[in-house]
């Protein structure tokens, strides 16, 4: 994969798994091993189960093509979605368990946290947010993104 494609890569300790308020939806919570950034983040447990204590390496990305173009960045994916634009080709997906697709929505520089910003990320109504310095969290920018995950 191209190197412009991750904008995100760390691994997150599994600190606390809530679980109570939908079917198949739980809210993790997790600190990075370099304790900077802490995650939250709804995944469906059943595709995806995690407990505390658990490792997760999460990667964020803008495209998930493995392939590159002239330019040397990653080639585009045509409209049809990446799971069509992909088929018969490796992609970063192939080495991940748990894979969405979404849109950065927001960023937030919370009072009193100098040097602080929170991301937030939306894959069809399950939330990502990212807490921690910018410089760790400046190459995602607002727009499509791909998350993903494997323990």
């Amino acid at each position: 994969m191209s190197a412009d494609a991750q904008k995100f890569e760390d691994t997150f300790t599994i600190t606390s798994v809530n679980a109570e308020k939908y079917d198949r939806v739980s809210r993790i919570f997790g600190q990075s091993t370099s304790n900077d950034v802490t995650l939250s983040l709804d995944i469906n447990h059943e595709l995806f189960p995690v407990s505390v204590g658990d490792a997760v390496n999460l990667v964020l990305a803008d495209s998930i093509n493995l392939q590159q173009d002239g330019a040397g960045g990653a080639k585009e994916t045509t409209e049809k979605g990446w799971r069509e634009a992909a088929r018969g080709e490796p992609t970063l997906a192939d080495m991940f368990e748990y894979v969405c697709h979404g849109r950065i929505y927001k960023f937030e520089n919370p009072e009193g946290e100098s040097g602080n910003v929170k991301c937030y990320i939306s894959f069809g109504g399950l939330l990502l947010c990212l807490e921690g310095p910018y410089r760790r969290l400046s190459g995602c920018a607002i727009g499509k993104m791909y998350m993903l995950c494997k323990k």
